[in-house]
């Protein structure tokens, strides 16, 4: 339902948005307009231009008014040696920081200048975590026991509610009465949380007909969903991604305006040091800003980027000049379902050839390189003391 602040001169009827039925055409998305307006005392300009019929988001939002913009660019060429990115690629970004774009495009081109990020997918599953009530600890361990034997069964269950997921696993956590079984799915190339949690609903009724467990929810937060957790951290969740570079010293000292040894150290001390002083869950200088740039401009859920922004940046010197690493153990991401199929967003994945089935492990590549790209250009800007100066220059 939409919230709106009502002025007392507004009568009860403008309210009433949400007696409308959650309709689909343009005559309902008027309709709502008309209401917020009598509502707000003015006629938004810019919230009601789009390029699409309030029919194509359907599926994405409910009470269509309008459309929200956030400014686009591109940052690139980006080259990467993936296993199925390989090439160069420019990365649209949607964001409303100054500086960011600026920043990894610098990034970009001194990671393509040394011959391009090497990035793979170790790990590619999403979960979902039902929470059970039990009888206690010989009930659990029974129901432990049922489903090891059974696991075909809820492969079975999985299969009657998707074409295109897969049950990898079933690990179960007992507390007391309460159990936890953290349910592994492959979901091609859809980010995969419908369908985890649709497969994990019929995998509940089943194992409550079969052993007496009470679910109490499909989601037990063991997932963990939307959340900063050790469990994903340790485990994953999505695609666990890595992506590498070298850069010559000779590189560093032209580009970047610094040296190997002054961007390892600030590694060291910032991104490591500095964030277990705090017992943070990010080892890193921003992923949360490339993840959140890159998932707003091509459809992903944004709400997942607080799992993206954990991981490790690790800078070392070498003789070759600069190493630098990221590891991202919960990147969640897809080419096909959620806001992927909106024009822009399926745009701007094509812009990257990442539209469409059989594309996921590509974008995920070139996502961890953009990732990657923004870290070394930010330490490398700290080092010199130019970060405050580039957001005073590009962003006020």
């Amino acid at each position: 339902m939409l919230i709106i602040s009502v002025k007392p001169s507004c009568s009860i009827e403008t309210m009433k948005i949400s007696s409308l039925p959650h309709g689909k055409t343009r005559k309902d998305a008027e309709e709502r307009r008309r209401i917020v307006e009598n509502a707000a005392g003015f006629t938004p300009e810019h919230l009601y231009r789009h390029s699409f019929e309030p029919e194509i988001a359907s599926h994405n939002i409910e009470n269509f008014i309008g459309v929200t913009q956030i400014p686009l660019g591109i940052a690139g060429p980006l080259k990467v040696r993936g296993k199925k990115a390989r090439g160069s690629f420019f990365v649209p970004l949607a964001t409303t920081e100054g500086a960011l774009v600026a920043t990894i495009n610098r990034g970009c081109s001194v990671i393509t200048e040394a011959g391009g990020a090497y990035a793979r997918v170790m790990k590619d599953e999403m979960t979902r975590a039902p929470v059970f009530r039990t009888e206690g600890l010989e009930h659990g361990l029974r129901i432990s026991r049922w489903i090891n034997d059974n696991f075909h069964l809820l492969a079975k269950e999985t299969g009657k509610v998707t074409r295109h997921g897969k049950i990898i696993s079933a690990v179960p956590y007992i507390c007391g009465r309460t159990m936890f079984i953290r349910l592994s799915f492959e979901t091609g190339d859809a980010m995969g949380m419908n369908i985890a949690t649709f497969a994990s609903q019929k995998i509940c009724e089943l194992i409550e007909r079969e052993t007496g467990a009470v679910t109490i929810s499909v989601s037990g937060n063991m997932c963990t969903d939307k959340k900063p957790s050790a469990i994903n951290y340790i485990l994953g969740r999505g695609k666990t991604v890595i992506a590498e570079a070298t850069i010559p010293e000779v590189l560093v000292k032209q580009r970047l305006h610094s040296s190997p040894a002054e961007i390892a150290e600030t590694a060291l001390r910032k991104n490591l040091i500095g964030s277990a002083m705090a017992l943070s869950m990010g080892y890193n200088s921003h992923f949360a800003n490339m993840a959140a740039a890159l998932f707003i401009a091509t459809g992903q859920d944004a709400a997942q980027v607080v799992e993206a922004s954990m991981g490790i940046s690790t800078a070392e010197t070498t003789d070759r000049g600069l190493y630098v690493s990221v590891r991202i153990p919960a990147l969640e991401l897809g080419t096909v379902g959620g806001g992927t199929a909106l024009p822009s967003q399926s745009e701007a994945l094509k812009l990257m050839g990442c539209s469409g089935t059989g594309k996921s492990v590509k974008f995920a590549e070139i996502a961890a390189s953009t990732i990657l790209a923004g870290e070394l250009s930010t330490m490398a800007a700290q080092v010199k003391g130019e970060l405050a100066l580039a957001h005073m220059k590009l962003a006020r």
